[in-house]
């Protein structure tokens, strides 16, 4: 990812893979569809990725990075309000920033309208179950989400911005058919993991395959791609995967 004002060094800015927006993740299970997080470039995203339906909103937590483009949820608000599930801290910086918003419905259609709700340790949608666990992101916590479909109980756990993951997040992600974790840089961080504690932390969690997003321009992906242990890779923006 590059930096703004900064040489990039040794950051191949020829490969796509290294050009990343904010993280956040578009979930289609049994054909509901949930995203997880909005940040500045949520409208692009969509519309580079072709994500046409959004039946429920779940903000890990409320930093700028993830919450910024929430109000190009509007599209996908056209008779009634989007469910948005969060902490209480992400909660409240929806309700600071987007107070316009808050409604059963929108004023008019195609305004954003949200309607808010503390997420439960257990969320059931159509196609499946949403369960949450909070994780340390230094000062506040953020939500760690694993997702069950239905219909084939395929497993996807999502920890991104955190520390560490708890015992009982491990044991809520133990085994998913797939999982991404935060994995920041090699540097130490005090509210991230990094690169190498991600890595320790997909041995213990043994899912099948792992992913590791939130990187920063420290990571080249063809570098860093090559050191990766079996069953772990990183992510990049426009990956897809099936499971």
């Amino acid at each position: 990812m590059p930096v703004i004002a900064h040489d990039q060094p040794g950051l191949d800015l020829k490969n796509p893979k290294n050009w990343r927006t904010r993280s956040c993740v578009h979930v289609e299970m049994g054909g509901c569809h949930i995203q997880i997080d909005a940040g500045q470039e949520f409208r692009l995203q969509c519309l580079w990725h072709g994500v046409r339906t959004v039946d429920y909103f779940i903000l890990t937590h409320g930093h700028a990075d993830h919450v910024l483009g929430m109000d190009d949820l509007r599209r996908f608000c056209q008779e009634s309000a989007i469910p948005v599930y969060s902490t209480e801290e992400g909660l409240g910086r929806v309700r600071a920033v987007f107070s316009y918003a808050i409604l059963d419905k929108p004023l008019v259609r195609g305004y954003p309208a949200f309607q808010l709700h503390k997420m439960p340790k257990r969320l059931e949608v159509p196609g499946g179950v949403i369960y949450a666990t909070i994780l340390p992101h230094p000062p506040i916590t953020v939500l760690g989400l694993v997702f069950e479909e239905a219909g084939t109980g395929k497993r996807f756990a999502y920890y991104s911005d955190c520390k560490t993951v708890t015992e009982e997040g491990q044991e809520l992600a133990r085994g998913a058919d797939l999982v991404v974790l935060d994995g920041l840089r090699p540097l130490e961080h005090p509210s991230h993991m990094t690169i190498d504690e991600a890595v320790a932390m997909a041995n213990i969690i043994g899912g099948k395959q792992t992913y590791l997003t939130h990187m920063t321009c420290h990571i080249d992906y063809d570098t860093w791609q090559q050191k990766m242990p079996e069953g772990v890779e990183l992510a990049y923006d426009g990956l897809e995967v099936r499971i």
